[in-house]
């Protein structure tokens, strides 16, 4: 067996080489910021309590980066994976109270890596990776919660939650699953009612600028969940294929996991009791919100996309550890740490050589080359700053970050036009025939887009 102190070493290690190695490979290979990250940051130049498709919380990220960071691409590739690791030591934390032995919780947080949605797409900070760190708090002070009845651990609990929820809206299926637990547990549960209200009190609290956002918004960001899954256009024999496709994609998606744990198992015998409080309370975090988004799919026919899941296997190592714990075979420790480091090293591996090979992808975009030719442009016309930017997020995102003056982006102006000062330059990016006949100001394209300014001569 490992020492305890070796254990420790072994876990910070793996901590600072995950953070290494995910933080400079997309920041060598990558010449623009992905898709996301760039929406995340057009979000965050104008901020609010919402947005057309998600809740605010990975804009409000991102913009606290840039005020620090200014637009230089590496900060944000560190931003995701800072919320990477937070959520990885939330897992050593739990992993640590639920098992004697550290080797375990070691185990348990190791075999993340081999989960696709924790290593080859951190890169990409968006909602999914919001939700780590708040997934994994929100469980562990849920636990300190259940033991100790503490009115600190509730009152982090309540935090936490309600900012996963304004993460992504997909954090409800944890919360409930919380619910189910203290429902189905509520012979032990009932004394700490009182504080577990408490706790949703304060996640309401929280969560109270956002829901009169999304009553004044007409409640635009929940229609675009729903869009997104499909359900409005879904027919009978969806309520079947969805979710037998979403089953098969977890599965095929875990396969590298499995392979890491069964490696340890001298055999799959398990004795395992609802009335034992570490299984019952893993069952309820690990397997019940995956189940839940299952059933979701069966009764809906919703399209579940793969990436929604990116926080949902957080604790499905100690839950497994924990389901198997007489049965791990500590002599093949050896064969799990050398299959753990080609699974470590194959994926930052096959990242670099997508972005090396492939030249098509978005993050060969030349976003910073496009905002310079712009802001030229600009310059050679008009003598103020350009202080807004309107069009999709990717085109006028882009720009808002790029430009030295941080413009503030909007998809479209609409009633907003009339309070625009004279000083104030805009820019106008899309279709470049319709701006081409439209455009009041200077025009100009850069293939395919087209980028109409509106300035102070």
């Amino acid at each position: 067996m490992i020492s305890k102190k070796n254990i420790e070493k072994n876990y910070y290690l793996f901590i600072f080489s995950h953070l290494l190695l995910w933080v400079l490979i997309p920041s060598f290979s990558n010449i623009n910021l992905p898709l996301d990250t760039i929406e995340a940051l057009a979000w965050g130049s104008n901020l609010n309590w919402g947005f057309d498709k998600h809740p605010p919380l990975s804009a409000f990220a991102t913009e606290f980066f840039f005020i620090i960071f200014k637009s230089n691409d590496w900060a944000y590739y560190l931003l995701s994976q800072l919320f990477v690791i937070t959520a990885f030591l939330y897992v050593w934390k739990l992993s640590n109270e639920i098992f004697k032995e550290k080797i375990y919780a070691l185990i348990s947080v190791l075999v993340l890596e081999s989960i696709f949605f924790l290593n080859f797409t951190t890169p990409e900070f968006n909602v999914n990776v919001s939700q780590l760190p708040f997934w994994a708090l929100t469980v562990y002070f849920f636990w300190k919660s259940i033991n100790q009845n503490k009115i600190i651990h509730w009152l982090l609990f309540g935090i936490f939650s309600a900012l996963g929820f304004l993460s992504k809206y997909l954090f409800i299926y944890l919360l409930f699953s919380i619910f189910l637990f203290i429902a189905f547990n509520f012979k032990d549960t009932k004394k700490l009612l009182s504080n577990y209200l408490l706790s949703i009190f304060v996640s309401l609290v929280a969560l109270a600028p956002h829901f009169f956002w999304l009553y004044e918004n007409n409640f635009v960001t929940i229609s675009y969940a729903f869009n997104r899954s499909d359900i409005n256009e879904n027919s009978f024999i969806d309520h079947i294929i969805n979710p037998l496709i979403f089953m098969f994609k977890q599965t095929i998606i875990l396969i590298p996991l499995l392979v890491l744990f069964l490696i340890l198992l001298k055999k799959f015998k398990t004795s395992y009791s609802f009335k034992n409080k570490k299984f019952n309370f893993l069952f309820f975090i690990s397997i019940v919100p995956i189940l839940l988004i299952l059933i979701t799919s069966i009764v809906s026919g919703a399209n579940i996309r793969t990436m929604w899941m990116t926080p949902f296997y957080l604790f499905i190592g100690v839950f497994l550890i924990n389901l198997y714990q007489k049965n791990i075979n500590f002599k093949k420790l050896k064969t799990f740490f050398i299959t753990f480091l080609f699974l470590f090293f194959l994926s930052p591996g096959v990242y670099l050589a997508v972005s090396i090979i492939d030249k098509t992808k978005r993050t060969d975009y030349p976003g910073k080359e496009i905002a310079r030719l712009v802001q030229d442009k600009w310059d050679q016309n008009f003598i103020n700053e350009i202080r807004i930017v309107v069009g999709d997020e990717w085109s006028a995102g882009n720009l808002s970050y790029h430009l030295p003056s941080r413009p503030m982006w909007f998809n479209d102006l609409k009633d907003k036009a009339i309070n625009i000062e004279e000083q104030e330059g805009v820019i106008y990016t899309g279709n470049s025939k319709i701006l081409k006949r439209v455009c009041p100001g200077v025009f100009g394209t850069i293939k395919p887009v087209g980028y109409c300014m509106i300035g102070k001569k």
